[in-house]
């Protein structure tokens, strides 16, 4: 039982003018943009000025159940009145930062209650924490309770990026009373697939980072003994590379059950099925709002998820009227990112974003949204925002690029390229020695979240000359390429160990020799069939991997040259394959292995380019 009682707190916001005007039930003010506006400068006008007289509830109880009572924060206009109710569940707390309050003070300022809960076993909220599994019965209940209460019109969305993103899809599955729209933000849709591992691939830094080192228990861990570069520290860096991966949290002073339960469980099991929505999709009757970034860690389930709605959502509202955002950023919107700056117009300010969407769709707001295309995209490269009518996009042309050398592929100086035109006959093979006590430094890509690893899109040049990538690029090019949407490298290879990595990113050279990642992937070749029946090699034999690489939109400008990396590691954002075969996680032994990579008539190797033809008049001017 709680030893006090939930207290009101009255937030006077005295620079702002009053506005206690009833809201109305339809204004029709701001258009969709027009193609020539970047969604990142458009401002749409308010339909109501923000109040200043507004209050929140601390510590309000909220029973699951099972009897377990969550705390929320509630953000609400002042005084007697129904407003449409958004929720938001955090296992980062509701009190943490300063920041915590934003987005409550933001919304109830312009007309809803913000319900801000922390998650079971987290912070304030009674219950044992264990990630994810949870969410589905405990967002359903935190929105069935919102519904009813004497503040509430009854309509409810949910808000919230990462961890409070993919709670949302868990909510909507189950399809709570009153929940009209969710807006999940770089947020996943399948744990196994795209947060654990990328496909199969294990992701190390995250896993590690995000998990036992600040999240073992019921508060946020200081992360500063595990990071500080000191004689009394044990570094992230050191500690990633232990093995065996099952005591590496001991050494950092943690003891995560969930993290055990996760490298326990490496395949796609019944452990992971329930926590993938992309199952789910057809019981979801509601229209979501994807927002992501191309370099964030989940990109995949901001496409995924927009993809699934739009296809398989449970009615024909939730198909056609789900939308996406989705531009050049890590795990949130900004201008730069990486080594790369991307213009003003790459910014995009979410707030007024979500704000636009739950006016239309909680308080019937007519602002244009219905009558705009449902996907916008940022096309690197020319740094434009684009207006389409779905994802992957209709006119799409997918072209295979083909790998060729003279079998010295091996670094940038190598005679790797790549080529429209398919082998007609014999090539030598390209090969390099994979050593698991030498990885390929991770140097950019898809993370985030305060892991040391560096992400977004990094100069290559540093690790180009290492004898464990092979490098294939194209001659420059005579005309601007558009690559937009999922890309795919096929790949014919052998090894001479039963089990091991392979590991490709697509690489945008600029004329000065700037080399810079635009996507990447990884296939666990024990995966390349199944990620539920995983299988081993036989040593020499050639296999087919097919490398997800997501996705990307990338206007590889006249110049510049198309490159692609090839390699069997990227370490610590993906854990060391040992090349043994041996039980994931719990074995220290290490295996040199001998990579072949073919690309001859009858095993053409290639990367599958999303080829968008030149654009005219932008879509949403048609």
């Amino acid at each position: 039982m709680r030893a006090y009682r939930p207290v009101a707190l009255v937030l006077l916001l005295l620079l702002i003018p009053a506005f206690l005007a009833e809201q109305p039930s339809s204004v029709s003010h701001a258009q969709a943009p027009s193609q020539a506006q970047a969604l990142g400068v458009v401002r749409f006008p308010p339909t109501v000025e923000p109040r200043n007289d507004i209050q929140m509830q601390n510590l309000v109880p909220i029973r699951m159940r099972d009897g377990v009572t969550l705390y929320a924060d509630v953000f609400r206009p002042l005084g007697e009145g129904r407003y449409p109710v958004i929720v938001s569940r955090t296992p980062y707390s509701t009190e943490r930062t300063p920041s915590a309050y934003a987005a409550g003070v933001f919304f109830a300022q312009r007309g809803y209650v913000y319900v801000f809960q922390d998650v079971r076993g987290r912070h304030e909220s009674e219950g044992a924490w264990d990630p994810f599994h949870h969410d589905e019965q405990d967002g359903y209940d935190t929105v069935a309770w919102a519904a009813k209460q004497p503040w509430s019109t009854g309509k409810i969305a949910m808000q919230g990026g990462s961890y409070l993103g993919q709670n949302q899809w868990r909510a909507a599955q189950a399809n709570p009373p009153g929940l009209v729209t969710i807006f999940p933000m770089v947020a996943s849709t399948s744990i196994y697939h795209d947060w654990i591992t990328l496909n199969g691939g294990w992701r190390l830094s995250f896993n590690f980072g995000w998990g036992p080192v600040r999240q073992e228990s019921r508060i946020m861990q200081n992360t500063g003994p595990h990071t500080l570069d000191d004689a009394t520290a044990i570094h992230f860096d050191t500690l990633q590379r232990h093995l065996p991966l099952s005591t590496m949290q001991r050494l950092a002073g943690r003891n995560a059950k969930f993290y055990d339960d996760w490298l326990a469980n490496p395949d796609y099991n019944d452990y992971w099925k329930p926590l993938n929505v992309e199952e789910m999709f057809d019981k979801i009757t509601i229209p979501a709002h994807t927002f992501g970034g191309w370099f964030d860690i989940f990109s995949q389930g901001t496409l995924r998820g927009y993809v699934g709605m739009s296809q398989k959502g449970g009615t024909p509202e939730a198909r056609t009227m789900s939308h996406m955002v989705i531009g050049p950023w890590g795990h949130g919107a900004s201008r730069s990112f990486g080594d790369i700056d991307f213009g003003p117009e790459a910014d995009v300010d979410a707030l007024d974003l979500q704000l636009r969407w739950y006016d239309y769709w909680l308080k019937g707001i007519d602002n244009g949204l219905a009558g705009e295309p449902p996907v916008k995209l940022f096309v690197m490269g020319r740094n434009e925002w684009v207006y389409e009518n779905e994802y992957p996009l209709a006119r799409t042309d997918y072209r295979p690029f083909y790998f060729t050398s003279g079998g010295r592929a091996n670094t940038a100086k190598g005679d790797g390229s790549l080529t429209w035109t398919k082998p007609a006959g014999s090539s030598t093979a390209d090969r390099y020695t994979y050593d698991p006590a030498n990885p390929v430094p991770s140097l950019g890509g898809n993370n985030c979240c305060g892991t040391p690893t560096p992400t977004g899109p990094k100069d290559q040049r540093p690790i180009e000359d290492r004898q464990d990538i092979l490098i294939y690029t194209s001659e420059p090019l005579q005309d601007q390429l558009e690559v937009t949407g999922p890309v795919t490298i096929v790949l014919y290879a052998s090894s001479d160990a039963v089990d091991t990595d392979f590991v490709a990113k697509l690489v945008d050279v600029h004329p000065d020799g700037e080399s810079y990642n635009m996507a990447e992937g990884i296939v666990r070749a024990r995966y390349r069939d199944s990620l539920s029946k995983p299988t081993l090699m036989k040593p020499g034999q050639v296999y087919r991997f097919e490398i997800d690489m997501v996705g990307t939109s990338i206007a590889f400008q006249k110049g510049h040259r198309i490159r692609v990396h090839v390699t069997s590691s990227h370490f610590p954002q993906f854990n060391r394959n040992l090349n043994t075969g041996a039980k994931f996680g719990t074995s220290a032994e290490l295996k040199v292995a001998q990579q072949t990579i073919y690309h001859d008539a009858e095993r053409p190797s290639h990367i599958v380019l999303p080829v968008i033809p030149s654009r005219g008049p932008r879509q949403s001017e048609q």
